[in-house]
């Protein structure tokens, strides 16, 4: 009985046992060049694409069913902490060439003394005022080295080379240990910066915000630039200097980031041999700072530019970066941006913005716009309703979900860059703020009533500030009779008598009716305040 056989291989010719493979037999059998090649090829392009559609809608899927749920994949950093009180973040990058370290100062240009603002800024100049320094990051590492202060910390930036780790680590610790304070070195750094604060082109942007910052907050140290002004410059002297680095300048006070292709144990290494020795502080110096006075509710006038462009900005005070609604103002400024479209068509066409500045102290709520010199009373009219209709008009479902979904956008923004994702996790230490998930998770419950009671909490029967920066005389005439303004640097005129009187002359005084003598009573002595020894 024949039986029937089962085929080792298929019907058609195959090359994998009966031929030598190779172009020509490939090409001369059409069958099998699709068999081997095109089909497969086609099929694997089908999966490719159809696992990509599958990806997407994925994606789209989780956005949509929870918008921000991406955040939650946020790379933690590996914690250490040197005896002397130094916080390290580490972030390891294998076979990454290149290496960023950044050194946090918890302490910024709000400590400067009063009369003598820049001193933070200049004391880090000092730090690197040798250019060969600044030449070999740029030039040999291909990287940067820049100080950058503002009013709650000063921040070091090095970019290099991974393989350089010790080489910046040793830079690093010669400026902060051995800090050059020769008397010739504190000059010419001086000078120096009192150069390019009279030289900088200034934009009326600029001049706008530093205005309002300082109608908002007075002499309080949040009315000054960081960078100080050439006249308080000139007023520092080398013991100030001396004195800001002993005060500022300690490893308890500091937290210093790594990111790049360095690993933990050869970092702690060099950290531990390097920086161990920087001497850490009795004691961190609190911000504690005497309460601003409440500002003036009339509108200054700035004198500016002789055309018909106008910036203008109104202000409340804010709250603390580590205020728990701090992220529920976000959500407040851009219902306050929408709104105040609303009330003025006109700010489609031109740059505005509403934003909530907050810092280790209580910061600022503002609003600000560049607008056609003659609309400045409207403006500023339409901004003080918004920050009414905050309090009395409910935030609406759609504005909150537009704000949130912007909100959450800037924050996934900033953890997607490295850089900026490094400056999030360093505002932990300086602000003392919570974990960033928790952050994300309070704008994404945040709602109407959440923004309606911060919403009260900041504008209700709060002093408001204002200015307008253009042309003196035709802001003058324009707020007039609709604003009180004041312009500045004019003296308000007297009140004149109607009588026809000369005001600045002394009246005589009208003789008056001789009063009865009194006897003399002895006054009651003050209990809070002990008696004088006769």
């Amino acid at each position: 009985m024949h039986l029937w056989g089962k085929r080792l291989t298929p019907a058609k010719p195959t090359s994998k046992m009966f031929f030598r493979c190779n172009g020509y037999t490939i090409l001369s059998s059409p069958d099998l060049f699709f068999d081997n090649i095109l089909e497969p090829l086609f099929m694997r392009q089908i999966l490719t694409a159809r696992r990509l559609r599958d990806s997407v809608l994925l994606i789209m899927l989780l956005c949509t069913l929870n918008p921000g749920a991406y955040s939650q994949n946020i790379e933690e950093p590996l914690r250490e902490e040197l005896l002397n009180g130094l916080r390290i973040l580490i972030w390891p990058r294998p076979r990454n060439p290149e290496l960023t370290l950044k050194l946090r100062i918890h302490s910024g240009a709000a400590f400067d003394l009063a009369g003598k603002s820049g001193s933070l800024g200049l004391l880090g100049d000092l730090l690197f005022p040798d250019p060969a320094t600044i030449e070999f990051f740029t030039e040999e590492m291909d990287g940067r080295l820049d100080v950058d202060i503002d009013l709650d910390s000063l921040t070091i930036t090095m970019k290099g080379k991974a393989s350089e780790l010790e080489r910046m680590i040793e830079i690093l610790r010669n400026a902060l240990v051995t800090t050059q304070f020769n008397p010739d070195v504190v000059a010419r750094q001086r000078e120096r910066r009192i150069k390019i604060i009279r030289e900088t082109t200034i934009s009326p942007a600029l001049v706008a915000d530093r205005a309002i910052a300082a109608r908002l907050f007075g002499d309080y140290p949040y009315g000054r630039p960081p960078a100080g002004s050439a006249e308080d410059l000139g007023r520092i002297e080398r013991g100030d200097l001396m004195l800001a680095r002993e005060r500022f300048l300690n490893p308890n006070n500091a937290t210093l980031s790594i990111v790049g292709g360095v690993e933990r144990n050869r970092t702690m290494r060099a950290l531990r041999q390097l920086l161990g020795a920087w001497r850490k502080s009795e004691q961190i110096v609190p911000a504690t700072f005497r309460r601003a006075e409440p500002p003036d509710s009339r509108t200054l006038i700035i004198n500016g530019p002789a055309d018909q462009t106008a910036d203008v900005r109104i202000a409340v005070r804010g709250l603390t970066r580590s205020d728990a609604d701090s992220h529920i103002v976000d959500l407040l400024a851009h219902v306050a941006a929408k709104r105040w479209l609303a009330e003025t068509p006109e700010l489609l066409a031109k740059p505005y913005f509403v934003r909530h500045e907050p810092h280790a102290l209580p910061g600022m709520f503002v609003m600000g716009a560049a607008i056609n010199s003659k609309s400045a009373a409207s403006v500023l009219i339409n901004a003080r309703k918004v920050l009414e209709s905050l309090v009395s008009t409910p935030v609406s479902t759609a504005e909150l979900e537009e704000a949130r979904n912007e909100v959450l956008l800037q924050l996934n923004n900033q953890l997607a860059r490295p850089e900026t994702m490094v400056d999030a996790w360093l505002d932990l230490d300086t602000f003392r703020v919570s974990p960033i998930p928790e952050q994300i998770q309070k704008v994404r419950n945040a709602s109407p009533a959440d923004l309606k009671r911060v919403a009260s909490r900041l504008f209700q029967g709060a002093p408001v500030a204002s200015i307008v920066l253009g042309n003196a005389e035709e802001l003058k005439s324009v707020l007039e009779g609709q604003i009180q303004s004041e312009v500045m640097g004019q003296v308000p005129k007297p009140i004149s008598d109607p009588s026809g009187a000369n005001p600045g002359a002394n009246p005589t005084p009208a003789p008056s009716e001789p009063k009865p003598a009194t006897t003399p009573v002895a006054p009651k002595p003050n209990p809070t305040t002990p008696a004088a020894p006769y």
